[in-house]
């Protein structure tokens, strides 16, 4: 079988701003994949911004994230990114706080459940790159509370930008879902590639939040789990985490490859834990 072809579209990259995000790490992402792993499909469950699914354009990919909000966003691009691009650049025309309060309340009012899917990306679009260091956050209700943030001039619509991750996702088969991470590789299998960009193992802070949820040890070795029957399936997979002694430890004694990284991270709930922290890429496959 012929290899697929990669999407053509120039150099696609994340249109949103998200905690974790990956551009940093991605020199030692691409280090550590298997060399086979363009002819591979690509499972991305944890997929936030998106900046290793868009560095690497694979050619046929699964891509998930709990968050409806975001991965509407995704879909919304890829089905309509002219609508998108035609409402973000309204909001974009008021920069005020007056503004960036009545659109992050929008999702308390009675008609916001008759937006469209475009008009509900470009809001996304617009609170993550005028709110608080893009975070997303919500509170019990489900709405949206992040305050707004103090930029000069903020890059809210970067149509070139929109229209090329909007290219790449229509011009290669990549499936969008949104859901539990489990649920999302459940086609994995040999001829797979897995990447899993969980919520990190945070034991001294609360900054791990996988929706209301939250994402603490239990799902941490829930995700071991999955991560091993994939293993036994055939797939390959590479997972990135903090390099804490619960990690290495839910990891160190399976036969699975530990490799040691060094990443910038600006968002942290303590200041001491803001700059070079350590993080680890986790791998099934040699050398």
């Amino acid at each position: 079988m012929p290899r697929p072809r990669k999407s053509a579209s120039p150099d696609p990259k994340p249109f949103v701003k998200w905690a974790g995000g990956k551009r940093q790490l991605l020199p030692d992402i691409r280090a550590n994949l298997p060399e086979d792993s363009e002819s591979l499909r690509y499972f991305e469950p944890f997929l936030g911004g998106g900046a290793v699914l868009f560095r690497l354009r694979p050619a046929r990919a699964v891509v998930s994230d709990l968050n409806r909000d975001l991965m509407g966003a995704y879909m919304a691009l890829k089905d309509a990114p002219g609508q998108v691009i035609r409402r973000l650049k309204e909001l974009a025309g008021d920069l005020s706080a007056r503004r960036y309060y009545e659109v992050r309340d929008m999702d308390r009012a009675e008609g916001y459940p008759q937006l469209t899917a475009a008009e509900r990306a470009a809001r996304l679009i617009y609170l993550n790159r005028t709110c608080y260091n893009g975070l997303y956050r919500v509170n019990s209700r489900g709405h949206f509370n992040v305050p707004r943030g103090s930029y000069a001039d903020p890059a809210v619509c970067n149509e070139e930008a929109l229209r090329s991750a909007a290219a790449y996702l229509r011009e290669a088969d990549v499936n969008i879902l949104c859901g539990d991470f489990a649920d999302a590789v459940r086609e994995a299998g040999e001829g797979s590639l897995v990447y899993f960009d969980p919520p990190y193992h945070a034991p001294d802070r609360n900054f791990t939040s996988y929706q209301s949820g939250g994402f603490g040890e239990s799902e941490q070795e829930r995700l071991r789990d999955v991560y091993a029957e994939l293993t036994s399936r055939g797939a390959k997979c590479l997972l990135s985490n903090a390099d804490t002694p619960f990690i290495r430890y839910l990891y160190g004694n399976t036969g699975f490859r530990i490799v040691p990284v060094q990443a910038a991270r600006a968002i942290n709930s303590r200041a001491g834990g803001r700059g070079k922290v350590g993080e680890v890429l986790v791998r099934n496959y040699g050398p």
